[in-house]
């Protein structure tokens, strides 16, 4: 078994903010933990426990027994009524406290934790588990997972993903140059090939912009790409599907195996799944992902998606391409050419409320999925909405919107932009050659990006409490 954690930037500001002190004392903090519980991991196929930060509790002043530059100890009612909270919610508790020099568990801490892992055990039940975090001043992390009282598991990975995505792990900056990008570290150092060798990362729709994100995401050095598209090759996909050929057409080649190929050769391991998004083979890999690149241009995979980014805290980049042609006789221009990125977590803003989905148009989309002869009964009696006319598609304009979702996903990475330099939803206006830093009005009754009670939250009975 492994295990990771993945914290949302506000948290890990407010750890910093609770824990490092001027004179240097250490301090601690609870930290609440949803739950991603993957049974095969689709690289490795091995068991991962992923643990996602839900709500911070700062250990009470009144409880604090003593505190130096070399230790912190607390009294632990506070603990016991953290550990109800979670029993409540079905989360798992993380301790957190700060060293000032030792990037390392003490002897103190190996002697203290397993006390408290018993103590867990008796108030919430045999399965509980315990995570133990260690903060430095200068912001590194490092944790493990307590599954007894006599053995824990150190984390093979700490994730901080908001405005900036920081990746802690073990020896980071000391894995062997790659001479394959070696170029590409003059340009943004060599622990940045490291980190992006390590990733999992997730492309939902295998068409234009999502072909085009797997060759450059390939080109980049990312360790591991999962494709999901259910659909095959057709001719009409061959002006803008990279890596697709005439003959994929005549033999039916799924999308996904026509992007696999062409990575072969590669150094990255590529998965593929020909299914739906919420068909059950699917969620593991898709919880398996640090990152997500959204390229479906179905509303109801968007709508999934959606509302994945905040229930897993995991980064998704919806990608969107909108051509219109003029309607003046004769014309050839366009009305419209506008190319979006937008990121999806939470403290952003959901595709809800930027307007890209339509709740009803997923509806029918999600019937012809389940039961097609229904959805074609409904169709003729105007009940659902029916397809229309397919868009124009141009190669060069899904490549580039493409190259806008990787220049985000890099700067979030590296900064290569500068400080707050981010950008939640940015959109191209081809026409006039220009980008265009759009925000959007929070609905407050948005029942996704405003709601603070999924943020994190993980694995419930149901799949995103979505039946």
């Amino acid at each position: 078994m492994k295990a990771s954690l993945t914290l949302q930037e506000h948290h890990y500001e407010l750890l910093k903010e609770l824990l490092q002190h001027d004179d240097g004392t250490e301090g601690a903090a609870y930290l609440l933990c949803g739950n991603s519980f993957i049974i095969s991991d689709p690289w490795d196929r091995q068991e991962h426990h992923k643990f996602i930060s839900y709500a911070v509790e700062k250990v009470p002043d009144e409880d604090v027994v003593s505190q130096s530059q070399l230790h912190i100890t607390w009294k632990t009612d506070s603990f016991v009524k953290t550990l109800k909270q979670a029993k409540i919610r079905g989360l798992t508790v993380a301790i957190i406290h700060s060293h000032s020099d030792l990037l390392a568990f003490s002897e103190q801490d190996d002697l203290n934790e397993p006390d408290l892992v018993d103590l867990a055990k008796n108030r919430n039940g045999l399965d509980t588990n315990l995570l133990s975090l260690i903060l430095m001043p200068s912001g590194e992390m490092i944790g493990r997972l307590w599954v007894s009282r006599n053995k824990n598991i150190p984390l093979i990975l700490i994730r901080i993903v908001g405005n900036a995505i920081r990746l802690h792990y073990p020896d980071r900056g000391k894995g062997i140059p790659s001479s394959i990008l070696q170029r590409q570290a003059l340009a943004f150092g060599e622990s940045l090939n490291q980190d992006l060798s390590l990733l999992r990362v997730g492309i939902v729709g295998c068409g234009g912009t999502g072909s085009a994100v797997a060759m450059l995401l390939g080109r980049l050095g990312i360790g591991h790409i999962a494709l999901f598209d259910k659909d095959v090759v057709e001719e009409s996909n061959l002006n803008r599907l990279h890596g697709a050929f005439r003959d994929d057409v005549k033999q039916k080649l799924p999308k996904v195996q026509a992007i696999a190929r062409s990575l072969l050769g590669l150094d990255v391991e590529v998965q593929t799944f020909q299914e739906w998004i919420n068909e059950d083979i699917c969620h593991e890999a898709l919880k398996s992902c640090d990152i997500i690149f959204g390229c479906t241009d179905d509303h109801s995979g968007r709508l999934l998606l959606n509302r994945f980014a905040y229930y897993y805290a995991t980064p998704v980049i919806d990608l969107g391409l909108a051509l219109e042609v003029a309607n003046d006789v004769g014309s050839l221009r366009f009305a419209c050419a506008d190319g979006r990125v937008t990121v999806l977590m939470p403290k952003h803003s959901c595709l809800l409320c930027h307007g890209v989905i339509d709740p009803v148009q997923a509806r029918d989309e999600n019937l012809k999925r389940i039961d097609p002869d229904e959805f074609e009964r409904r169709k003729k009696e105007a009940y659902v909405l029916g397809e229309g006319n397919p868009s124009p598609a141009v190669v060069t304009f899904t490549t580039s919107v493409a190259i806008m979702a990787i220049e985000e996903f890099l700067h979030r990475l590296q900064g290569w932009r500068g400080e707050n330099n981010a950008i939640a939803n940015r959109v191209r206006k081809f026409t006039l050659t220009t980008d265009r830093n759009q925000g959007a009005t929070y609905n407050p009754n948005c029942p996704i990006c405003v709601n603070q009670d999924i943020w994190g939250l993980g694995d419930r009975d149901l799949f995103l409490e979505v039946l």
